[in-house]
């Protein structure tokens, strides 16, 4: 008998079936799909199907689970065992504390995108004016407005712009935006980066660019590869193809004292470095992730 029959023979004559039951066969079957963290996947997904908290589901694993919130439960594990990521399943991902919807259209938040947030909010810090100040905010290729929101959130008095192709991303972000009250100060724009306005000027830039090379995007784990869109990943042969498109246009868009901060593969910092120094631009010091990798670049006008 499969993992998923055991659980679902489980049920009494109540129709309820124990979170610990659900939880052992869950991890059993994740597990064997080849899920890094399956009891910890199992328990986010049994928390969200049926309405618990996980504290309460590892204080009481004795805890009766009603039928209906089972089934939700092994629909959730069955696109799991898919490696579907469970934010994708849920629809939500938390970035810098902020609870933002995803959808296919975007790209799921990192973690280390989050360096980025920290490496500008390090500059604003050392500013007189800092986080009381007016800055102005640009993010290139917004997504899911992780970036420009995760800043409008710590800078009450800055307002931003974010540039996002993708219909569906757009509608998405601005969503977000609402969902945080910060859609006063976000105007997200179905605009590529050459309909920039000509004369504008931004104090903090961020991007994240696709920076996969081609060639390396079906060797990724299946939860990046099978679910992210290939237009946020794909940055060309060599991985700097919207970096090349990119810096020569920072210059330009630079406020003075402004600053811009790109994320960067775990190899590229340096290419980008050269990429930005030849375009003229000044680089002070990168900000590496936990790991000490470099995967955000710094750059300031000239």
């Amino acid at each position: 008998m499969s993992p998923a029959d055991t659980a679902r023979n489980a049920a009494g004559p109540a129709g309820l079936v124990t979170a610990d039951d659900l939880l052992r066969a869950a991890a059993e079957r994740l597990a064997t799909a080849g899920v890094d963290a399956p009891r910890r996947d199992a328990r986010a997904l049994l928390a969200a199907a049926a309405g618990h908290d996980e504290a309460a589901l590892l204080a009481s694993p004795e805890l009766g689970i009603a039928r209906d919130a089972a089934e939700r439960f092994r629909s959730f594990v069955d696109r799991r065992a898919a490696r579907m990521p469970v934010a994708r399943i849920l629809g939500a991902r938390e970035f810098w504390s902020l609870n933002l919807a995803i959808g296919p259209a975007v790209l799921d938040p990192r973690p280390d995108s989050e360096t980025l947030v920290e490496a500008a909010l390090a500059h604003v810090d050392a500013s007189p004016a800092g986080r009381a100040g007016g800055w102005r905010v640009l993010d290139l290729g917004t997504g899911s407005g992780c970036l420009l929101l995760a800043l409008l959130s710590e800078l009450p008095r800055a307002t931003g712009v974010g540039l996002e192709r993708d219909a569906d991303a757009a509608a998405l972000a601005r969503a977000n935006a609402a969902r945080h009250g910060l859609d006063a100060r976000a105007a997200i724009r179905r605009d590529g980066w050459a309909e920039l306005d000509a004369g504008a000027r931004f104090d903090l830039i961020v991007a994240n660019p696709p920076y996969i090379p081609t060639d390396e995007i079906a060797q990724l784990g299946p939860e990046v590869a099978r679910y992210d869109p290939a237009g946020a990943l794909d940055g060309g042969p060599d991985g700097l193809d919207a970096y090349r498109d990119l810096v020569p246009r920072l210059a330009g868009w630079l406020a003075p004292g402004g600053q811009a901060f790109l994320e960067v593969g775990h190899d590229q910092g340096r290419a980008v470095q050269d990429l930005l120094r030849a375009a003229g631009l000044r680089l002070p010091a990168g900000v590496c992730d936990l790991a000490g990798t470099l995967r955000c670049v710094r750059a300031a006008g000239p």
